[in-house]
């Protein structure tokens, strides 16, 4: 008698429990997709180095031929206006990581780092619950501040390194497969097409046959690099089609957002190194399936301080405005919204790169029709590398025309202020300033820099403090 009871009591018990298993795990099946890793998109950051905006298929190039990002571009979103908040590689990533424009978290000139407890990606999504990693270029300092997983790669190239090596995107492939269930954030940092445009195939892009954009002089020598740079940039967009063959075939291209990014502009004349439209003005396109529908265009206004704040709210965050100078566009991407900011704002120091001018400050605004620029220092000589050695602008000293000898004059000798009308002058050609809309940005620029401690002059001289005298981003592989 007692042993029925107590078999019946046993049996009581492992019903209760079998319908507690039940309900709970109903109840994990209903909160899951709602606030769980299930209902967060992997996110995949591609930059690109020393790129043009315009000179993709997707962006309207006649010539160079990148397939991959193009079909990102027909299966998401492309961004008309989305501008770098400085065109040089250390200033524009530490800003795109951090969420900060370089003055503010200490990075403006090249070669840099921020102040101390300045935070970046990792900072945000790791308590999120993602994995962070990054492979490829790095060129951000110091390594606290940036506490990625790092994969592998190497600043720079030049050609000389094995095919791939500097990018081994075998490590990144390993980074996706290890964990199918945790979200991860992982930024591919390529070093193309960044000079000495040595990979690719250039016999693809005969000089001869290449259209030369209204801003640049047409001689052998413009032709001839520009057919290097092409090939480079095919290059580089046969990296993308490798990322995004390995996240295809890890079966994760549904939940992961793909934003690609052409960082600042190349490095032949008005590009790298300028606040012209052709400098700032990035190309990016975003896919993200599901959320984003594809073949759309924006012309909200969007800048790369936007990134850090977007991720995380992507990733189930809540972005502190008063910590970060971007703001999300998630609305954005969802087709909510299609204006973003009013004006956003860009910024290069000269003082402390390579073959720079002892001070040449510059500083931009921009409303995504108009773009101002304030140079600082208009009595001193513009130089840089393309001054120094860059054969495509000294090949245009050659040329007996008026417009050769206005664009070579003007690469080095700058008036106060410049103002263009980019609907009908993308290539910054016709300085408007002195009109209204002129005033309008430079006090909202006025308004910007004393909002970041920007001194002008002074925080220019400044430049060579924020450069560590240790720069580990020359160490290869080491960080």
């Amino acid at each position: 008698m007692q042993k029925c009871v107590l078999d019946s009591r046993l049996a009581v018990c492992f019903l209760e429990l079998i319908m507690f298993r039940i309900f709970f795990g109903l109840l994990f099946a209903v909160v899951v997709p709602v606030s769980g890793e299930e209902s967060r998109p992997n996110l995949l950051l591609f930059i690109a180095d020393d790129m043009t905006y315009t000179d993709l298929g997707c962006y309207g190039n006649p010539d160079v031929k990148t397939p991959n990002v193009d079909r990102l571009a027909a299966e998401g979103l492309k961004f008309n206006r989305c501008y770098n908040s400085a065109p040089t590689c250390s200033p524009l990533r530490q800003s795109l990581y951090s969420g900060l424009y370089p003055v503010r978290n200490g990075a403006h000139p090249n070669h840099s780092q921020v102040y101390d407890g300045v935070k970046s990606i990792p900072h945000y999504l790791k308590p999120l619950g993602y994995r962070v990693g990054i492979v490829g270029k790095r060129h951000e300092a110091p390594a606290e501040a940036f506490p990625f997983e790092f994969l592998g790669g190497s600043h720079g190239d030049g050609g000389k390194t094995p095919d791939g090596e500097d990018l081994p995107l075998k490590a990144a492939k390993e980074f996706i497969y290890r964990d199918n269930e945790q979200p991860w954030c992982l930024v591919v940092a390529s070093n193309q097409p960044h000079t000495p445009w040595s990979r690719g195939n250039a016999s693809d892009y005969p000089p001869e046959r290449l259209t030369v954009p209204p801003y640049l002089v047409d001689t052998l020598e413009t032709r001839e690099g520009m057919s290097r740079y092409y090939a480079e940039i095919t290059y580089m967009d046969g990296q993308v089609g490798e990322v995004m063959k390995i996240i295809n075939n890890a079966g994760q291209s549904d939940r992961t957002a793909f934003l690609w990014l052409s960082e600042q502009g190349s490095q032949l004349p008005f590009g790298k190194w300028t606040c012209y439209d052709t400098g700032i003005h990035a190309a990016a396109v975003m896919r993200w399936p599901n959320t984003i529908q594809a073949g759309k265009e924006t012309d909200a206004l969007v800048s790369y301080v936007d990134v850090v704040p977007t991720f995380i709210e992507m990733a189930g965050g809540t972005p502190h405005d008063e910590d970060l100078d971007g703001r999300s566009f998630l609305p954005v991407l969802k087709g909510q919204r299609d204006i973003h900011h009013e004006a956003v704002f860009a910024m290069h120091t000269t003082r402390g790169i390579y073959h720079g001018s002892e001070a040449f400050g510059i500083r931009a605004a921009t409303n995504g029709d108009w773009l101002y620029i304030r140079n600082l220092h208009p009595h001193i000589a513009f130089e840089n590398m393309v001054t120094d050695r860059g054969r495509e602008y000294h090949s245009w000293k050659e040329v007996e025309s008026s417009f050769a000898r206005d664009r070579v004059s003007l690469y080095q000798r700058r008036p106060e202020e410049e103002l263009f009308f980019l609907p009908d002058d993308p290539w910054c050609l016709e300085n408007r300033a002195g009109e209204v809309e002129g005033r309008i940005l430079s006090s909202k620029l006025d308004a910007w820099m004393k909002q970041q401690g920007d001194l002008g002059d002074a925080t220019e001289r400044d430049a060579e403090n924020r450069q560590p005298e240790y720069k580990p981003w020359s160490k290869k592989g080491r960080y």
